[in-house]
């Protein structure tokens, strides 16, 4: 054996004699090829994913058997680690290693011990929040099979909280002392989540001396990170910050202490404080569609295809004027092609590039922006806000696919008024592999603050239309635009009432317990118990609704 840092021993595993090295930073195990062979089989994990380590009793029965054979007593150790799947699905794998030196074998659960404690960035106390009315209403029953059991395993001890009505975690979390907990934990859908992140926001800018509704503060980080484990009908932001909607893997990213840093956008109107989003704020047909889809539960989630389908018929538009502060600091563009990946560069050069721009605005609280804003007014049939590339199992690639999570900038993409079939064309082409944004009706700006002001219908030029293209319209359906006077606003899956406000991108305002989307190669590291030759060969995507 040699020093405690590199760990080297024979350990037997599966009847057969492997050798198992521990060098501070991956566990692994080999078994050596005989003469003839031309490779060996060979094993690792990194520690850093490494769940728990226990070890293995020796029950009375084997004892006697051991006795009667007269064979040496085994004292074996277990790990528990991380194992990849397809698509990006994570989950708990275990190996047993066994030896007849018993002070040998309590050397290696030490050793190991001693590296999950140095994992300083691993939960060891959270609070959870239960919403059991999201999704098909198994939020605690997801809990208490799935993940409460691997919490346990890895020694993470929690406070559960089971709302009963709306709004319960963020009372709660307006008065509990988060000095205590190392993270929060929401059980439930999109909504849960943006409940707890409302709460968890407007508590740092309180504790801070902040006013939310000044569009003009800079909002305080919060150091608290957040855990999402889906059991919602869409789980949108979980996917895009893990890639998969599944419980199992979501415990798994909380359990290794993973950190992922989030962009977060406000929405006020006429300097008052309205929500956040970090996903999508859409006008026009997104919001007409989750409007009338609010309208329908009770079909539950075919509502959404149903009120799709119902608006693409109603081909309504909606004037106003658009500004916006094009983002001169991020080194992506929304036609880029890039995605945002782990440990993402464009993110990190990004906010490097914020920081000294928001400095120098901060310090001259005169400075005066308006002759870098754009102005353009014009007829829409939608216009959308992605703060991240919105992409789901449906829409692989999403709204705007190199659309970033951390770089302190969201995408603006105006859809101006068209024709129905290209209307189509724009939307079929979120579920191929086409450019959704080579359309002559289609503008896409990178950007750091956005405004929108609705130009209303007086009544005469309401009557005047119904009279003289209200028969037109219900005789000729597939040519006809309808003009309406206002649209709801779909701020991440809720709705939003308001014809003038003003949006603005805070830059890794949050953080949550994920990684973002891994790829192969350059940011993947190697599986638990692969070939040391092989790496994961699927390139994910994030979604949101």
């Amino acid at each position: 054996m040699e020093e405690r840092s590199c760990l080297r021993s024979s350990l037997v595993l599966d009847q057969r004699a492997w050798e198992v090295t521990l060098d501070g930073e991956v566990l692994e195990w080999h078994l050596p090829p005989p003469p003839s062979s031309r490779g060996e089989e060979s094993f690792s994990v990194r520690t850093a994913e490494i769940i728990a380590v226990e070890e293995v009793e020796t029950d009375k029965e084997q004892s006697s058997i051991l006795k009667w054979r007269k064979m040496a007593k085994q004292h074996g150790f277990t790990v528990y680690y991380v194992e990849r799947k397809q698509s990006h699905r994570w989950r708990c794998k275990e190996t047993t290693f066994w030896c007849v030196d018993e002070q040998l074998c309590n050397q290696w659960i030490q050793a190991l011990e001693e590296l999950l404690h140095s994992q300083t960035s691993r939960p060891k106390h959270l609070l959870v929040y239960i919403n059991p009315f999201s999704g098909k209403q198994q939020g605690k029953k997801i809990y208490k099979q799935k993940v409460a059991p691997l919490f346990s395993l890895a020694s993470i001890s929690t406070e559960v909280i089971v709302t009963e009505y709306a709004d319960h975690a963020k009372d709660n979390l307006s008065e509990v002392d988060l000095a205590e907990y190392d993270g929060i934990v929401c059980v439930g859908g999109d909504g849960m989540f943006s409940e707890v992140m409302h709460a968890l926001i407007g508590r740092t800018q309180k504790d801070s001396g902040i006013d939310q509704n000044d569009p003009s503060a800079p909002l305080v980080p919060c150091k608290t990170r957040i855990g999402i484990i889906p059991a919602g009908s869409t789980d949108c932001i979980c996917y895009a910050t893990v890639g998969i909607n599944d419980p199992v893997t979501s415990a798994l990213h909380i359990i290794v202490g993973d950190s992922q840093p989030l962009d977060v956008s406000s929405v006020h109107s006429n300097k008052r404080f309205l929500k956040y989003f970090v996903s999508l704020l859409g006008y026009g047909f997104y919001g007409d569609v989750l409007k009338d889809s609010e309208e329908k539960r009770w079909m539950g989630s075919v509502r959404y295809d149903f009120a799709g389908f119902k608006n693409f018929l109603s081909h309504h538009y909606y004037e106003g004027t658009v500004s916006f502060l094009p983002a001169t600091h991020t080194v992506g563009s929304p036609k880029d092609g890039r995605i945002c990946k782990t440990r993402c560069r464009i993110c990190r050069q990004s906010k490097r590039q914020l920081e000294p721009l928001q400095k120098y605005e901060k310090d001259r609280l005169g400075y005066d922006t308006r002759a870098q804003w754009k102005v353009i007014r014009g007829k829409f049939l939608a216009i959308n806000v992605a703060n991240m590339s919105c992409a789901c199992p449906r829409s692989p690639k999403g709204l705007s696919p190199s659309a970033h999570l951390a770089d302190g900038c969201a995408d603006l993409i105006l859809v101006h008024k068209c024709s129905r079939f290209n209307f189509l064309r724009y939307l079929i082409r979120h579920t191929n592999e086409d450019d959704q944004f080579n359309f002559t009706f289609i503008e896409v700006y990178r950007i750091r603050k956005f405004n929108f002001t609705a130009q209303h219908l007086n009544d005469s030029d309401e009557i005047i239309q119904k009279k003289h293209f209200g028969q037109f319209c219900r005789d000729h359906p597939s040519c006809c635009c309808t003009l309406s006077s206002s649209s709801t606003w779909n701020c991440d899956g809720e709705t939003l009432e308001s014809s003038v406000i003003g949006v603005q991108v805070h830059c890794q305002l949050i953080n949550l317990f994920a990684r973002g989307i891994e790829v192969p190669g350059k940011y993947e590291e190697r599986s638990s118990m692969i070939q040391a030759s092989s790496h994961l060969a699927r390139l994910g995507s994030v979604y949101s609704n």
